[in-house]
């Protein structure tokens, strides 16, 4: 097993994508995709990482444009941006011929629309705290008309969250959204689905892990309610049951 490393990608638009990377022996990687705002610090990639080292496999995460350390003002990309950007480091960096997709939040949206992309590669998917349509369903429906106006003239909302900051809320986003709504869709996968809500999420409502699953059809999906889970499951508690169920699907991979 080679140690973290921490380096960055030039896509092919010149961006600069922040990335870590465990290579492990086995032929399978897991992919975390973070949520909107989040970066490569969270403790779901550190509790997630240590568990592929513990399993000798492959480890890859990485930082939107505008997100971390990597290149760009956030304000001036949308979901169709780090759609893109995921897909082009994933098909450049990951050298194994199995993986894993892992989204929190905002990134299990993004995963979502890779699998049809990637499909062939996917051996198991798991959701955690999954905001589909967030835009949409959560953001742009609840806007009043003064604040759609604002946001359509290309002025930033920022919109107050429950971690005591806000969000930053641009034109790019909202259009990016829209172009790649999946909620009424049907994405065929043939391998396991996991999704993991909290009942004490006060971001996203556990309605849409549950439509996410009725968007991802597989005959083998399950959803698990954290009884005192929040937005970001990562208590203790949390991150236990996520990384026991991590195991099972690298296990049943092989």
């Amino acid at each position: 097993m080679n140690k973290s490393k921490v380096k960055f990608f030039l896509t092919k638009n010149k961006e600069h994508i922040r990335y870590k990377l465990i290579k492990g022996n086995r032929l399978i990687t897991i992919i975390f995709l973070h949520g909107f705002m989040s970066d490569l610090t969270g403790k779901k990639i550190k509790s997630l990482s240590r568990i592929s080292t513990k399993l000798n496999i492959s480890f890859l995460a990485f930082e939107y444009t505008g997100h971390g350390k990597s290149s760009g003002i956030i304000s001036n990309y949308g979901i169709n941006d780090w759609i893109n950007q995921s897909k082009e480091i994933i098909e450049n960096i990951v050298k194994t011929p199995n993986i894993i997709l892992i989204g929190s939040s905002m990134g299990a949206w993004i995963a979502s629309c890779l699998i049809p992309k990637i499909k062939k590669k996917i051996k198991g998917f798991m959701g955690i705290a999954a905001a589909p349509d967030f835009t949409k369903d959560i953001m742009w429906n609840n806007f009043s008309k003064k604040t759609k106006s604002m946001i359509n003239k290309g002025n930033i909302y920022y919109l107050p969250n429950s971690y005591n900051t806000s969000y930053p809320i641009s034109k790019n986003l909202i259009e990016g959204g829209k172009s790649n709504l999946i909620l009424k869709k049907k994405i065929t996968c043939n391998f396991p689905v996991r999704l993991f809500h909290g009942l004490e999420d006060k971001t996203v409502p556990i309605s849409f892990s549950i439509k996410l699953s009725k968007t991802l059809k597989s005959k083998d999906t399950i959803l698990y309610f954290q009884k005192n889970g929040d937005h970001s499951l990562s208590k203790k508690e949390d991150l236990k049951k996520i990384q026991e169920e991590l195991i099972r699907l690298v296990q049943n991979a092989f």
